[in-house]
């Protein structure tokens, strides 16, 4: 055994004795083995560390802020990992820690800047059973990481280099400390997580129905009303229903699935008569168009079932009751199984659709008429395109240049006040020559905002327009004694017919009926409809406008009345003929949006912003005022959500208010008088 002994340099090292036994072999194959044994009474701290790295060999590098005296004494003699272990848990005690690196070197800093150091980032396969600081990543697959962090921390060195983190989206628990503590917080969260496992009992019905049997154990499970659910989560157990099957799923603790199960078995049993019978209040459905699909569909079942389906088929009844819009069913427990599974299938929300149609029509025409028209003693040409003759003019501009202030001018007036267009002419003793020039222009413009609210897959017709009477027929007597006519009122106007179907995802098919129509005019006969109408299936997108059809059309016209042979000489030819011209353009353009509301705050949304237009409009007519009337306010929408009732106050004169208000404070005075 060879003893050393070190002086302290600075005389604070009163003593210090290190033990180190050397056993040797003679032979061959023999194991050398270095034992330590360390006493330090009041030595300096970097002192104890330099002999530690001169006797293990390591370089060490200390911090600044590593000061202090130690007082440390050994009677066990160490290994060298025993030793190193040692050299750990004296840094420990004192607040410090070792920070190894990859090359061999050593630091030694305060253990609470250990955690942002270099330290070792280690798993289950790399074991760190000391003082040594380590970092560990820790997965958790049963509980929530943020509600087990908190716990953690309160058992770690937390002021020192210990230090616990969770990170939510991969559910791990990150743990920084001396590898013995972290260790232990792992052996832990194992345990804890583990509590997470859940086996589930399968329990299949056979009188009972599953959606029923879920909302009985449901409403027995919650607390009373009042009170606090103190029961943990963990330990509250989850019930689901399989509709296909009729079969209860249970998960949970193993005492709570056996009471559960033990109550599910006790309920599913069979009633004493053959059937029984039960009440669906439907939600959104149609009573009568289920019973529709349930009587059906129990066909169907009955067949299949085979040799039963007699005694099924007597005791079975479906019924609906359009008071509360509800259906009665009476069968056996097997098919009123299916069929209430059914029911709740079809008893859900449906989507609905709000179709908006524009439709926008520009037309305009342009006509230019020219004639030219003379007469003599001896003939001339008359033309009578415009409704007015030669003769006409000129008879009347004789009367209107030999009239005297007294004569009448009737029929002068008359003959004028068919003229169209401007005229220029002479009118002589025995002849006369006018020429006649007209142009008009015809414009429209037609824009239209139909818009429709309906369900899924159910059709909505919207109209804007009037009833025109249409005869149809007449029937008279021989003698004429008892005549009578048909007549059929026909709509014209803005017409929109829709069914939309909803696809998957945000696409709507679209069964669209547009039309518009108007009377173009009269003839001898009955009166003339000019009609535009779309007949089509589309499929477009929530939100979208789509473009369901057109029509451009352009139409010219020429009409040229002349004198035979006279009327083709060049030049000379336009003395005996006239000439209408005329164009017309019409475009009509139709568009469609479709816009899927499948809750009740898109629909408010929309509401919203077609009541803010109208609204608009009558703010903008009232700013404006009424002509002639400028005490008078325009009417107006109240704002959105205020109260649509009408105060009767509002319209009693002067003094009937000032009575009400009267009796109002004798009333309040009495009442505070009797109180």
């Amino acid at each position: 055994m060879i003893c050393l002994g070190i002086k302290n340099r600075l005389g604070k090292l009163l003593s210090l004795s290190l033990f180190a036994l050397v056993l040797n072999g003679a032979s061959a194959g023999v194991v050398f083995a270095t034992e330590y044994s360390a006493s330090f009474k009041n030595a300096d701290i970097n002192e104890f560390i330099n002999i530690v790295g001169k006797n293990l060999n390591k370089t060490i590098i200390l911090d600044p802020s590593v000061r202090g005296n130690i007082n440390v004494r050994s009677y066990d003699l160490l290994n060298e990992k025993q030793y190193y272990q040692f050299f750990l848990n004296v840094l420990e005690v004192y607040g410090f820690a070792v920070v190894e690196m990859e090359s061999g070197i050593v630091k030694v800093i305060k253990a609470k800047d250990a955690k942002v150091s270099s330290i070792p980032v280690v798993d289950d396969g790399l074991q760190f059973t000391g003082d040594e600081m380590v970092t560990r990543v820790v997965p958790v697959t049963n509980v929530s990481v943020r509600e087990l962090a908190p716990l953690l921390r309160q058992l770690n060195d937390n002021a020192g280099g210990g230090n616990v983190v969770h990170y939510d989206p991969s559910n791990v628990i990150m743990i920084t400390g001396r590898a013995a503590v972290v260790n232990r917080l792992v052996r832990i969260i194992h345990r804890v997580d583990k509590a997470g496992d859940q086996d589930v009992d399968i329990v299949k019905l056979k009188f009972a129905s599953a959606l029923e049997m879920v909302k009985i154990v449901t409403a027995i499970q919650k607390p009373a009303a009042g009170s606090k659910n103190t029961t943990p989560s963990i330990l509250q157990p989850r019930l689901v229903a399989d509709e296909r099957t009729n079969s209860l799923i249970i998960s949970g603790e193993p005492k709570t699935r056996e009471r559960i199960v033990a109550l599910v078995n006790k309920l599913d049993g069979q009633l004493m008569n053959d059937g029984n019978t039960r009440v669906f209040y439907l939600k959104y459905a149609k009573a009568k168009e289920v019973v529709t699909v349930l009587q059906g569909v129990s066909k169907s079942i009955e067949k299949d079932a085979g040799s039963n389906s007699k005694s099924a088929s007597s005791s079975l009844s479906i019924e609906s009751h359009e008071g509360t819009n509800s259906v009665i069913v009476s069968a056996q427990p097997a098919l009123m199984s299916s069929l209430s599974s059914i029911i709740h299938q079809l008893d859900i929300r449906r989507a609905q659709v709000l179709v908006e149609a524009i439709i926008v029509e520009v037309s305009e025409s342009d006509g230019i008429n020219l004639s030219t028209q003379w007469a003599t003693e001896y003939g001339g040409t008359q033309f009578q395109d415009n409704g007015v003759t030669t003769g006409e003019i000129v008879g009347a501009a004789y009367e209107v240049s030999n009239s005297d202030s007294g004569d009448d001018l009737t029929s002068a007036a008359t003959a004028l006040a068919s003229i169209a267009g401007g005229i220029v002419g002479f009118a002589g003793n025995d002849w006369g020559v006018v020429l006649q020039a007209i142009s008009n222009t015809t414009g429209s413009n037609i824009l239209a905002t139909p818009s429709i609210t309906t369900l899924d897959n159910q059709e909505a017709s919207f109209i804007v327009g009037d009833e025109v009477p249409v005869l149809t027929g007449s029937t008279a007597s021989s003698a004429n004694s008892n005549p009578f006519q048909t007549i059929e009122r026909k709509e014209i106007g803005i017409k929109l017919k829709v069914t939309p179907q909803i696809n998957e995802g945000d696409a709507v098919q679209l069964v669209i009926e547009q039309e518009v129509s108007t009377i173009k005019g009269k003839t001898s006969v009955d009166i003339i409809f000019a009609t535009r109408a779309v007949k089509t299936t589309v499929l477009a997108k929530s939100g979208e406008t789509v473009v369901i059809g057109g029509l451009i059309d352009e139409n010219v016209t020429e009409t040229v009345n002349k004198v035979p042979l006279l009327g083709d000489i060049p030049l000379l030819g336009y003395l005996f003929k006239s000439t209408k011209s005329s164009t017309e353009k019409r475009n009509l353009m139709v568009f469609i949006r479709a816009t899927i509301i499948r809750d009740d705050k898109t629909m408010a949304a929309l509401s919203t912003r077609k009541y803010g237009l109208i609204r608009s409009v009558q703010q903008e007519q009232r700013d404006k005022g009424i002509s002639l009337m400028p005490n008078s306010n325009a009417p107006i929408l109240p704002e959105w959500g205020e109260s649509h009732e009408i105060n009767p106050d509002d319209f009693a004169p002067a003094k009937d208010h000032k009575k009400v208000e009267k009796k109002s404070v004798q009333t309040n005075s009495a009442q505070l008088d009797a109180l």
